[in-house]
């Protein structure tokens, strides 16, 4: 080999060499590369909140937890025989129309109220259970939904006898709906009940539950009858009360949010003695207006609070919200 060959050996040897140095294998490359960020996997959407049901309403009397429970309803035909019985027709309509309402039927809410005070849960009426004029029978769907089992139910007041207030006593079987309830109402509606022949399944049932009291008096401490006959014999508002705040219940001493509050002198076909169911109808409408008390009416509009107002010589609902 000459000089010139092994110079030039020697030459493209050592360039060999400096371009290797400077590569680097393909599993070092891959090292050195940034990593490239692992994607995120999306966060699970957030559980939407429970509804509450549009068959109860919440609200409080005082330091009282108290819920508006949607039994059902009733439809009335505008037909002269049940509101504004011997007015003309067509001056219930007109009344009616003055207020938007529709002329051929008047609307019936059914909602018996709870309320909680301390360690006693409280009833006001059952409902309809499954009579079959009414579009009822919630009720214990809506207690579900305010968080109540039948067997919580302490005490059960009863404003009067007729089948929507009183049909939610017993379950479907004949057996007590609300097994460890006494059953409050006054002593002339218990025996205008045990008179009825109709109720005979009804007395059997709930007579060991009852405990009956006068007309107007204090049932439980914060809850007063208000005596309001004609409607029934010893039918009964009652009054809830809690620190200075009242709620007054008012039972059927008035049934419909227009006719009955703005012309309270019709009379009612549902009435047993209209005379003195209209005198009372008026003068309890005026201890609500004179007082600005806070009514739940158990078949006005759900959920049949509001005030009444006076106007004219008559008076006007008003409800809440």
């Amino acid at each position: 080999m000459t000089r010139t060959s092994l110079s030039l050996t020697v030459s493209l040897l050592l360039a060999g060499a400096m371009l290797g140095g400077c590569a680097k294998p393909a599993s070092e490359e891959q090292a050195a590369a940034p990593a490239t960020p692992a994607a995120t996997p999306a966060a699970p959407a957030p559980a939407p909140a429970p509804q509450e049901s549009a068959d109860i309403f919440r609200f409080k009397v005082g330091a009282l937890d108290a819920v508006a429970l949607l039994d059902g309803t009733i439809d009335t035909p505008n037909d002269g025989k049940t509101f504004g019985v011997g007015q003309k027709t067509e001056d219930v309509a007109a009344l009616l129309t003055a207020n938007g309402q529709p002329t051929d039927v008047l609307h019936l809410s059914i909602q018996p109220l709870l309320v909680r005070d301390g360690d006693r849960t409280l009833l006001f009426d059952t409902g309809a259970g499954d009579v079959s004029w009414a579009k009822a029978g919630k009720l214990q769907a809506s207690l579900k939904a305010a968080g109540v089992e039948p067997a919580q139910v302490t005490d059960i007041f009863i404003s009067h006898g007729h089948p929507d207030h009183v049909g939610g006593l017993l379950a479907k079987d004949g057996t007590l709906a609300f097994p460890n309830a006494a059953v409050h109402l006054s002593a002339p509606e218990w025996a205008a009940i045990q008179k009825n022949p109709d109720a005979a399944k009804l007395v059997a049932a709930i007579g060991p539950k009852v405990a009956t009291f006068e007309p107007g008096a204090t049932v439980l401490p914060g809850v007063t009858a208000v005596a309001l006959p004609g409607h029934t014999p010893g039918h009964s508002a009652y009054e809830i009360a809690s620190g200075g705040e009242r709620l007054l219940y008012i039972g059927d001493a008035a049934h419909h949010s227009i006719v009955s509050v703005q012309r309270p002198d019709w009379t009612i076909g549902y009435d047993t003695d209209a005379p003195t169911a209209q005198a009372a109808r008026r003068a309890l409408l005026k201890r609500a207006a004179d007082g600005n008390l806070r009514v739940y009416a158990v078949h006005f509009p759900f959920p049949g609070l509001g005030h009444v107002k006076a106007q004219g010589d008559a008076y006007v609902w008003v409800p809440e919200g």
